[in-house]
Parts: C-alpha cells; structure tokens; sequence
C-alpha cells in the first residue's frame, strides 16, 4: 500500500509513529542512564531531583523518610524497624514503599478509583462517507473530551463522530448496552498537530436522554509531580475498537522529555487516544503512539518478525515503547488558543475542572443500569404509527426497511441430528402469541432482540449448538456407501456436453433443490457438524488454526450479545433511522464485532442478502482476525508467495489476497457460489473478475478434494437440500462456462 493510498487517519498515525521513533532513538543515552540509576540505586534517583520532590510532596511524603525507606532492607515492610513515628507507619508508608516497588499491597481504594476513572472513557466511532475508524476518548470537563489529533482531525470529522461509554463486560461477563453520544464540534473544537491532542465538545444529552454527567470526568491538572521515571502506570483503552480493557501497573516510564512520556504498554490499535494514569488514577498522560522496531534497512517490524504494511494495522506493529502527550503540555497549549464567547466558556470551565482535589469524578455507581443481561430488557415491538413509544415494557419504532418478524425463538430452521437432519424448532409452550410477536429480526442480525423464558437469544443459540453437537458426534464422520447413490441420485439428468447449456442445467438444479434455506446461524449450523475436520475440531480456512468446537460457539455466543445489545441501543436512540443509517449500523457491526466465520464471497458482494449470506456451501470457520485480515478482497495468485514471509492468514496487497491454507475448498465454494447465484457478483472492481476465474480453476486443480469436503458436501445436503459439484465431480470444472455467469 502506497503512503497515496492511506487514509487520512492512517498518514496521521504513520506520521506520529515515525516521529515517536525519532526522539526515542536520540534518546538512547539519556534513558540508558535512567534506567542504570533504577536499577543501582531506586526510583528516587532515577529522574530529576527537582521531579522526584515533587512526586514524593504530591504524594504527602517528605524526602526524609523515602530515603529512610531506601535505606532499610526490603524485607521490612511493616516500618517497625525504622526510627519513625508509629503514626506514619499507615497509609502514607504503604503508599511510599508501593512506589519504590517495596510492597505490592495497595488499598482497596484503588480499586474503586480505578472503576469510577473507567466511566469517563469511551470509544469514539467516526462514520464518514466510504470508511469509519475508532479511536479511544475520555471527558475531561463536564461538556469536553480528549482524544488525538490523528483520531480526529478536523472538525468535520468530529461532526461525524460519536462516543460510546458503557462499551464493555458487566461484572457477570455479558456486554453492557453501551450509551452514545454526538461529538459538538460547533461548540467547541482545538486540534494541534504536534502535540497529537484534539479536545472537542459533547451533547449533553445521548440520544435516548441520559446525560453526560452520569459518565464524570477525568479532570486534567497542569501541576508537576504526577510520575517520574521508574514510576508504574496503568491505561484504560478500547484496542481495536474491542470492548474497554485496562491494562494494569505492567506499564513502565522509561523516560520524560519535554513534551513527552516514554513507557512500556501493552496497547493496541483503536488505543489511539487513551488516557495514562498513575497510581492515584490522574491523567499523567495522552496516549498517542509508540517507537516500532526496525530491521537494519529501517522497515518497521510486525510482531511475527515480518515487515509491517499498513494495511496489517496499527496493532501488528512490534512496539519497543510506546510514547504519551504530557497532559501539563496539552493544557499549556490549550490556553494559548484564541477563543471567544461559548468555546472561552467552555475551556475556562476545562481548566477549572483541573483544580479538583479529586483525580476522578463520576456520580455513584446506580446511576447508570440498562444491560443486556440480568434484569429484564426492553422488548420491541413494531407499529405502523412512525412513532418510537417509550414504555415500561416495550419500545415501539418504525424502520423504512422490510422487516420479518419470528414467531418463535429463532429464525429459519434449526439443525437436529438423528432420522430427521432438518427440522424446526418447537416453540416454547410458555411463549404465547404476544410475546412471539416482540422478537423482530433485521436483515444482517442475529434473530430475536429480546429474552424468551428468561433466556438471551446468545444464550439460546449457544444452547442449542451444544445440544447439535452431542447429537451430531453419535453418528459417522462420512458415510461414503450411502453418499455415493445419494450423489448418483441428485445428478440423474444432467449431461455433459456443451459447456452452457451444462451451466444453466446446474444452476436450475441447485436453484430448484435448495430446499431449506436457514439464517445465516454458524454457531448453530456450521461449527457443531458442517466444517468439522476428521479429528472433530474446527480449522480456521486460511490460517489452518486449530479450535475446538466449544471454543468458537463461545466466542460467537458473546459476540452475538454485544451485537444485540448494540443494536438495542442503536434503535433507541434512532426514532426513525433511514436505510442509510441502518445499513451503516449493520456495516459497523459487522466489522467491529465480527463472527469467527468467513463468506468466501464477501458479504458486501451481494449486500448481505439472503439466501446467499446463509448458504453454509461458502461459509467456513475463520478466527476473526484472518476473518478481518482479508476482508472483502479477491483472491490473488502472487508468483513469489512462498519465497517471502507471509502473515498466518495468507498475504495481502491492495485489491489482492492468498490465503496459506484452504485454496482449494475455497476455490471450489466461490465456483460453486457462480453457479447458484449467476450475475450477483462480478460487477465491479473489487469484487471477483473473470481474470480471476483462472486462479479458482488453478486451485481447484492443484487441491483435490479430500475427505473433509466430501463431509461437509454430505453434511450441507442434508440441510439445505443442493450439493456442490464441484466437490462431487471435480472434472467437470473443465466442462462448465463459468464465464457466462459474470453480469
């Protein structure tokens, strides 16, 4: 990917990196010596004399009993054998021998201001025509928040963006139903390119009408004395968009300069913006970007010891530090801005806030609940009045786009093993008719939105793929005897011949014969039988990663969660949301929260309709982040594939990607997926060409059929009624006018 081909957002991190890199390496000395005196002599002697004073005074402790301290030997940690007052030997000495790394125990206090300071920060989702990113931001005034300057730009990327607070796991281990807001950047909008720091207004009010303040604010303060080196620090980020995480006292200073923190951390991408606390749970610093390792020709390294592209993301590159904005720098700058009027207001209110005697704060924890598990959630149910009805029970909307409403817990058909493969499911005899009629299912989501008998439809599809699973394992991985007349059965009356009239033949019968057509369900469907492999574990498509089955139901049944409960929240908060907007939500989801399943033929292809995003003939495990690797984009045969280092999912260049496993199950899925949905893709340029039919047909040739597809073939026959030929009559790949299913 060439530096034209990058993003705004992705220049702007490429641009911070190299800069970070930079004043790292001419740091090398000065950090040598600090990490020498850390080592040698403690943390009091690491940094600056005139720091480290006013680190121990921040703290309530005077120079002379940390070296007192120092002096004594580590293994006395109750103070009893040090000449000083039996009152001081409490909470301050506890607090001092934490920071010089004497004494791991900590009050249990620290644990509440950690909660209270998580509340402040939210991930930031920037939609903008033909692309979205995300970032990390946190509220530092009643109305303001904090994030880089590389997350958002301009003011008219922050006018397209949104924080989302409550983006995380309850203390049950379920998603919380996270609360958005609209960024103002009318109201108030300062950027500086240097510094990497934007802070920009927020609505006071999210869109269903909770009010920001229920979410506080991490106050910034100008006084020194925060951290010195040596020192631990903690960080509180959304990586790669993914659910808020913390990453815990493992984060070490290594250096300060003047406008800049070096530290240790174990960030990701999506951390952009992401607020670095010290003990005491105050914004030392702005997190923002790191110093890469190198090879000797000066390329940045990924993790796995290959050259790193852009297109691998920020959270592939092999980070040796990790460099944060100096919140005393950020707010010097803030205040030589020119403002007048409401954005003066508002920044005096931002430098106000920092003279709280408090590092954090947030209202009582009760002051926000919705969730998406433990209490009853709202229902949804569906009028025709255009108007959205907040209830005690239920929620009323009207959406401009067809909707199918279940009549019973799931959608489509449900998969049993045993005489009868397909069946649907029974209704729950306690579910009657008005409670049925409350579970509607969008086109791109999960069915059902609600709970039924107490249970979250995660919960019931997880449920359910555990019982398929222990039914499916009692029988045989593939009956070949009673495959062979089922196959001879299903072809009786197509003739090979003539290339055309063969492909339009085949087309009708796999039309005609795709009898049972279910919702796109792999935790149901796929995982616990379809693409089991003959050692009754699941291999990721192109990596050929092991998982067991348990493990990706699981790992789908939360992901499922979150999507429901971001849907609810979307909903809500959206009385009547056009299809643009519906669309966009379905988009995002689908790439922040991905299933561990790959389309073959990418969703966006054909717009993520049924029957073909249900069609279990191209779907196929893939953890999530190959899942994500490749994308929407074709397959490619690149001449030098196994002569240069290659991610685990394969290799990708712009508009091209080789997977490094599965070539040939992959190439026969696509081929067959021409032949049962001819002209639905291929229209454009960056889905699947003719010029990329030869590589299919290479694949398919150079990766015979084996055991696991035959199974898979049997297994999908079973529930859907069609089969691939592909896999059944491999010759015939060389008979068939694929060409002549292209638009």
């Amino acid at each position: 990917m060439t530096v034209e081909q990058l993003s705004q957002v992705d220049k702007g991190f490429l641009e911070q990196m190299e800069d970070a890199g930079r004043r790292y390496a001419g740091r090398a000395g000065e950090r040598d010596g600090h990490l020498e005196a850390l080592n040698q002599h403690g943390i009091l002697y690491a940094d600056t004399q005139e720091r480290v004073n006013s680190r121990l005074s921040r703290l309530g402790i005077d120079w002379a009993m940390a070296t007192a301290i120092e002096q004594t030997p580590a293994t006395a940690t109750t103070g009893t054998s040090l000449d000083l007052d039996h009152e001081l030997v409490s909470t301050d000495l506890l607090t001092l021998e934490r920071f010089m790394g004497r004494n791991d125990l900590i009050g249990i206090d620290y644990l509440e201001g950690g909660f209270l300071a998580a509340r402040s920060v939210g991930r930031i989702t920037v939609r903008s025509p033909g692309s979205s990113h995300q970032g990390t931001g946190f509220l530092v005034s009643p109305s303001l928040l904090m994030t880089n300057n590389h997350v958002l730009g301009s003011a008219e990327e922050a006018a397209a963006g949104v924080i989302e607070f409550n983006f995380q796991a309850g203390l049950d281990g379920q998603p919380l139903v996270p609360v958005g807001f609209q960024l103002d950047p009318q109201s108030f909008f300062v950027t500086h390119r240097d510094l990497d720091f934007t802070v920009v207004a927020v609505s006071d009010r999210s869109r269903d009408g909770q009010p920001l303040a229920a979410f506080g604010r991490l106050p910034l303060k100008e006084a020194q004395g925060k951290a010195v080196i040596g020192e631990l620090v903690n960080i509180i980020q959304h990586p790669n968009g993914e659910p808020k995480q913390l990453a815990l006292r493992d984060n070490q200073i290594v250096d300060v300069l003047d406008d800049f923190v070096h530290y240790s951390a174990d960030t990701a991408h999506g951390s952009s913006g992401a607020p670095v606390f010290n003990d005491q749970w105050e914004v030392v610093a702005l997190h923002h970007a790191g110093a890469p390792r190198k090879d000797r020709d000066g390329n940045v390294l990924a993790v796995d010891g290959t050259r790193w592209l852009p297109s691998m993301g920020e959270h592939r590159v092999d980070w040796k530090a990790n460099e944060g904005v100096r919140v005393s720098r950020i707010l010097g700058m803030i205040q030589q801005f020119p403002l007048s009027g409401g954005a003066a207001a508002l920044r005096a209110e931002l430098i106000a806030a920092g003279s709280s005697l408090h590092p954090v704060e947030v209202p009582p924890p009760s002051a926000l609940t919705n969730r998406t598990n433990g209490a009853a959630p709202r229902s949804a149910t569906m009028d025709g009045s255009g108007e959205q009805h907040a209830t005690t029970g239920s929620v009323r909307w009207s959406v401009p786009l067809h909707i199918s409403v279940s009549l019973g817990p799931d959608v489509g058909a449900d998969v049993h093993a045993g005489a009868d493969a397909l069946q649907p499911r029974a209704e729950s005899p306690a579910a009657g008719p008005a409670q049925r009629a409350t579970t509607p299912s969008y086109v791109g989501l999960p069915a059902g939105i609600g709970s039924i008998d107490g249970q979250s439809p995660a919960a019931r599809d997880l449920a359910a793929a555990m019982v398929n699973l222990a039914a499916f394992r009692a029988r045989p991985y593939f009956d070949e005897a009673a495959d062979l007349p089922a196959r001879e059965a299903y072809y009786a009356g197509i003739h090979v011949g003539n290339p055309t009239s063969l492909r339009l033949a085949l087309t009708e019968h796999l039309e005609s014969t795709h009898e049972r057509r279910p919702s796109y369900k792999p935790m149901r469907l796929l995982y616990p039988w379809v693409d089991l492999h003959p050692d009754e574990t699941l291999h990721s498509i192109y990596s050929d990663k092991g998982f067991t089955p348990q493990e990706l139901m699981e790992a789908d049944a939360a992901v499922e969660a979150a999507r429901i409960g971001r849907w609810q929240e979307f909903m809500l908060h959206e009385s009547a949301p056009g299809r643009e907007a519906v669309e966009a939500e379905l988009a995002l989801l689908e790439a922040s929260l991905p299933f561990n399943c790959e389309h073959v033929v990418p969703q966006s292809w054909f717009n993520e309709k049924e029957p073909m995003r249900g069609d279990l003939h191209h779907l196929f495990a893939c953890e999530s982040t190959c899942n994500s690797f490749r994308g929407n984009i074709p397959y490619f045969d690149f001449p030098d594939f196994n002569e240069v280092v290659q991610h685990d999912c394969g290799r990708r260049d712009p508009g091209k990607f080789e997977p490094s496993n599965g070539k040939g199950p992959v190439a026969r899925a696509t081929l067959y997926f021409l032949l049962r949905y001819p002209g639905k893709i291929g229209d454009e340029a960056r889905e699947l060409q003719r010029t990329g039919l030869e590589t299919l047909l290479n694949w398919h040739r150079d990766h015979p059929v084996g055991l696991y597809e035959q199974h898979r073939n049997a297994a999908i026959a079973e529930m859907q009624g069609n089969r691939n030929p592909l896999i059944d009559h491999p010759e015939w790949a060389e008979e068939i006018d694929f060409a002549g299913a292209w638009p």
